[in-house]
């Protein structure tokens, strides 16, 4: 044992030396353990930058909203007006996403209707989304939008009105929900594709799905919500879900291309007493790049028989959104398109712990050439990039997508300072022991 000054010397560059090690560590090399209640879910992660506006109840007195992301809250019963100015040219698609808290009480019918209408009262477009059967609250959403062309509503430049009405039970919870509003601006077209590329009618059929996806299953943490959501390339994908928690993954789609994908939900230990079977215990949501819920479904369940939900969508093509009786007919856009999964929190009276999830995705076709733009469609959102395909791939969120870089360094970094310390640690100590020694 050393003691004396030698001693204290050596406990202090032992410290510093941990104190270095710590920093050089590259961020996510110690994972946080998960927690494990039902009580204490992840909140909705809101986009970067989001501006707070508060609606009002006439459409003469609504706050102008701007391309980019926004955020309010509405009530039971409740219609929230907000105005924005368009242009002649593009074609404009805005969405509300309403967040109820997890685990309170809604009903089939309750959830939001979107509509966005021109000064002198005409309907330009609108959508709603609702719970559906299960009565179980989650992120919902859905848009309303205007598109240019010949001879159709809403075409002339000017200020507009957006709304957001909920429709409740009065059963329900009143608690007041947040929203999340997403203002996304297409740009206009010298024309749509060519005959037999993306820009034909989609397709009469869906096909027959393809086989599953060869290869090991790797594992993916989905998002809160659209924001934080990883992406999810071909492939086989697992992850776990607790009652009452929803988790989005997002998969790049070109034009041309067609998303499918298999979720299977596995056994899991069933809970003394508990229920045998769930109805409506998991639902699935699909939405297209500007959040538009184009498909949506849902399974029954019991902890000692797996169950499962395809999802077979439509073929990418712009010609789609002139076709709104087409199942999946939302797919007219290339981009992002989000896959949300949910547990109904009635789980937790036959469950222990978390149930097994498996996503089998596998995408379908060569990208085409798109539509011919005026402006720039990638910066706008409605674009599939190589850095999409790469993060997609691995199944990186974006913000682990933009910092994959930053990773790296920071590792060769940690790898030399290490090996720093380590060498001077040594030749500390043996500096150490002759003055030991000595004394």
């Amino acid at each position: 044992m050393v003691k004396g000054r030698a001693g204290r010397t050596m406990r202090s560059s032992l410290a510093a030396a941990a104190a270095l090690c710590a920093v050089a560590a590259p961020p996510g090399a110690a994972a946080a353990a998960p927690s494990d209640g039902p009580d204490d879910l992840p909140a909705y992660e809101t986009a970067p930058g989001a501006q707070r506006v508060e609606g009002q109840e006439s459409s003469a007195h609504g706050p102008a909203i701007e391309p980019g992301f926004h955020t309010d809250d509405i009530g039971p019963g409740e219609r929230r007006y907000y105005s924005v100015t368009l242009d002649g040219e593009s074609n404009v698609w805005i969405s509300a996403t309403a967040l109820p808290e997890p685990g309170s009480r809604v009903r089939s019918m309750d959830g939001i209707e979107v509509t966005l209408e021109s000064a002198d009262g005409d309907n330009c477009g609108d959508g709603d989304a609702s719970f559906g059967s299960d009565d179980t609250a989650r992120p919902i959403a859905d848009l309303a939008g205007r598109m240019i062309r010949e001879d159709g509503y809403c075409q002339e430049p000017g200020v507009y009105h957006f709304s957001v009405e909920r429709e409740s039970d009065e059963t329900a919870d009143s608690t007041r929900w947040p929203l999340e509003i997403s203002f996304m601006r297409e740009p206009g077209v010298r024309r749509p594709a060519s005959e037999g590329t993306s820009g034909a009618a989609p397709d009469a059929a869906t096909p027959s799905p393809p086989a599953a996806p060869k290869g090991e299953t790797r594992p993916i943490e989905g998002g809160t919500g659209f924001n934080d959501a990883p992406g999810m390339g071909e492939g086989n994908w697992s992850d776990r879900l607790r009652p009452g928690e929803t988790r989005f993954y997002k998969v790049p789609l070109d034009w041309g291309q067609r998303l499918h994908t298999r979720v299977e939900f596995g056994t899991a230990r069933a809970r003394s007493g508990g229920a045998s079977y769930i109805g409506g215990a998991f639902r699935v949501d699909f939405y297209n790049t500007a959040r538009g819920r184009i498909g949506t479904g849902g399974v029954g369940y019991r902890p000692d028989k797996p169950a499962a939900y395809r999802l077979d969508g439509q073929r990418v093509a712009f010609a789609n959104r002139f076709d709104g009786g087409t199942e999946l007919g939302g797919t007219r856009f290339a981009g992002w398109y989000h896959i949300a999964v949910h547990a109904n929190g009635k789980l937790a009276e036959s469950v222990e712990g978390t149930v097994p999830v498996v996503l089998r995705t596998t995408v379908v076709g060569e990208p085409e050439a798109g539509p011919e733009y005026e402006g720039n469609a990638g910066e706008a959102g409605f674009a599939v990039t190589d850095g999409d395909r790469e993060a997609a791939a691995e199944g990186l969120n974006r913000s682990a997508a933009e910092s994959g870089d930053t990773l790296r360094l920071l590792g060769w970094a940690g790898i030399g300072v290490g090996t720093a310390l380590i060498l001077g640690l040594g030749l500390w100590t043996f500096l150490a022991r002759r003055s030991a020694a000595r004394a």
